[in-house]
């Protein structure tokens, strides 16, 4: 039952966490004159010195430490003595388990700027491969299938977008989880009147819980990071989709560096994006860690249970897991190859199908009427045995008499593309705007 009851094997890493509220506690006690000034200092002596043996990577956990916070009062008692005991007045370790995972200064706030600067380094690479690389050209597809020309810095943005969006869910996240719940005891609230105003200043917070019975139980913080990352892995998993078809034999259009892929053991022409796989894969195992935790706070009744002690492994595994995802990420987009002539060439004349109903549209047809004679075009071309592009001006005037010697400008793919100039587009200007706009929003970030 100890065994199965201990916390103390992931929740040390909180350690430094754990020392900074006990630090603000002490000096709060101490403003209502629950401890003199004198067993104050030698209690923060207490904390400072146990704070060196942690940061010297000598402090011994020992049987009978059940998680971090009887650790280090164990030690801090072994330190200074029985005075070591007033540090704990009016404070439930249901009630100091909460500043330790709370973003402001303390290890989730830590951790949620390690996220976020990885996040944004990831975002920064794709914008400079999107600026450097505009003039590019591939097939854009819908249902797996060809449909128009877009320009490759184009694709590369759409998922710079998305993961902008991933930042501000971050940063939205920061500011609703930024309350302090120091002070709350087991569930009533602190009898001694200490200051919890002057405990969110020592430690960082915006403001405090207004409701004990609420704080000692919120985990709310926890499970919107969970569904946080889940959302990011999944912008992640299909970002490494594409770029596996991208780099299929089939698709041709990029090659990985050799530093994200893996030679097969037994085939040695292939060369396997494990990379991109494996953050596909771990999309999966971060979506469940949310789910799991979701599951473990439904049925619980008011205030605290021994159920919440399931919130740091999926906490402490999902950061970990998006810290290598970015890594990685960041690391394939910043080496891979791409071969613009595959890409190009694996343009065809029928994605210009709809340039033919939109040459139509411009002299006036409506789109659905134009739609259905771009449509007879293409049905004509197949009766004729060629391409779309192949059929000429009088064959086109069949279909329709609006077709002229003009209508040759569709068949270029550069014109397609640079047809889409609205915001948003794929147009060479609509694209730069893109890269413009996410630049400025990246050196805003840095202020």
């Amino acid at each position: 039952m100890e065994a199965f009851n201990a916390s103390i094997s992931f929740d040390k890493r909180m350690w430094k966490e754990d020392l900074k509220g006990s630090e603000a506690y002490v000096k709060a006690i101490e403003k209502v004159g629950l401890v003199t000034a004198a067993e104050m200092k030698q209690i923060l002596d207490g904390i400072q010195k146990i704070r060196e043996e942690w940061q010297s990577c000598k402090f011994q956990v020992i049987c009978g430490d059940e998680d971090i916070h009887t650790a280090n009062e164990r030690r801090l008692k072994e330190l200074v003595g029985s005075v070591a005991g007033k540090l704990h007045t009016g404070r439930s370790r249901n009630d100091q388990v909460m500043p330790d995972l709370m973003p402001s200064l303390l290890w989730l706030r830590g951790e949620i700027q390690v996220q976020r600067k990885l996040l944004t380094e990831f975002i920064d690479v794709i914008v400079k491969r999107a600026s450097s690389e505009i003039e590019v050209l591939l097939p854009g597809y819908t249902h797996l299938q060809r449909a128009q020309p877009i320009r490759w810095s184009h694709w590369l943005l759409s998922y710079a977008w998305s993961l902008k969006r991933d930042v501000e869910r971050l940063d939205e996240l920061t500011e609703r989880v930024n309350i302090l719940p120091l002070g709350s005891g087991a569930l009533a609230g602190n009898p001694f009147g200490v200051d919890r105003r002057f405990l969110a200043q020592e430690l960082g917070f915006s403001d405090v819980t207004g409701n004990s019975l609420d704080a000692v139980s919120d985990r709310d913080y926890i499970a919107e990071f969970l569904f946080w990352g889940s959302l990011l892995a999944t912008h992640l998993s299909r970002w490494a989709e594409d770029l596996l078809l991208y780099s299929t034999q089939e698709f041709g259009f990029v090659k990985l560096s050799d530093a994200y892929s893996t030679g097969s053991s037994l085939m040695p022409q292939k060369k396997n994006a494990d990379s991109l796989e494996l953050i596909r894969g771990k999309a999966g195992r971060i979506f469940g860690r949310c789910s799991g935790f979701l599951m473990t706070l439904k049925g619980l009744p008011s205030t605290y249970n021994k159920d919440l002690q399931e919130d740091k492994e999926p906490l402490f595994d999902v950061c970990d897991t998006l810290r290598g995802l970015l890594q990685v990420a960041t690391g394939v987009i910043a080496t891979i190859t791409i071969d613009s002539e595959r890409m190009l060439s694996c343009l065809s004349p029928d994605m210009l199908a709809t340039d033919l109903a939109y040459y139509l549209v411009r002299k006036g047809v409506p789109f659905r009427e134009a739609h259905a004679l771009s449509g007879s075009a293409v049905h004509l071309a197949e009766q004729k045995g060629c391409a779309l592009n192949e059929l000429t001006a009088h064959d086109l005037q069949q279909v329709s008499t609006l077709f002229e010697e003009n209508v040759k400008t569709v068949w270029n793919y550069g014109n397609s593309v640079e047809q889409y100039t609205a915001e948003g587009g794929t147009s060479k200007s609509a694209v730069q705007d893109q890269v413009t706009k996410l630049e400025c929003w990246l050196k805003s970030l840095e202020k």
